[in-house]
């Protein structure tokens, strides 16, 4: 199969367009959550933690593309205010964990509705195989760049 060919930056580069996306989805978010007055960054990690699951500081730097030192800022204003709480791992104290509390749950799951909801309006409405491969060019990218 002979792959798309790539239009010039001026009249649709795929990776403008994604760029475009991500702004206008980070706005709408923020315009949605302003209520809990996070940062994309904090929304970002507390979204990927609202399954339920702890992850240590490198997890979830790989879940939200970023590097674990970009997310020690981050953790740390979750954790004042009582979102997140750092422990270690049963057997290697040297991992540590990052988990939501209980008061942290309810911000995550409110997160979720909303990257939920958002997703529904945007994609809801395609075909499964255009999402199939819209993430194929996401994966292309993920491993494409560092």
């Amino acid at each position: 199969m002979t792959p798309a060919p790539l239009l010039e930056p001026a009249e649709g580069s795929p990776l403008l367009a994604l760029q475009r996306a991500t702004h206008a989805t980070l706005q709408i978010l923020a315009a949605e959550l302003v209520d809990l007055d996070l940062t994309a960054s904090e929304i970002n990690a507390l979204a990927i933690l609202s399954d339920g699951r702890g992850r240590t500081v490198s997890q979830l730097g790989a879940a939200a593309g970023t590097r674990p030192t970009t997310l020690t800022s981050v953790l740390d204003r979750l954790e004042r205010r009582g979102h997140i709480t750092r422990g270690t791992r049963t057997g290697d104290r040297r991992v540590v964990v990052i988990e939501l509390t209980a008061s942290g749950r309810p911000t995550a799951d409110t997160i979720r509705r909303a990257v939920s909801a958002l997703e529904e309006r945007a994609i809801g409405h395609l075909p499964a195989e255009a999402v199939a491969g819209f993430h194929a060019v996401l994966r292309a990218l993920s491993e494409e760049t560092p």
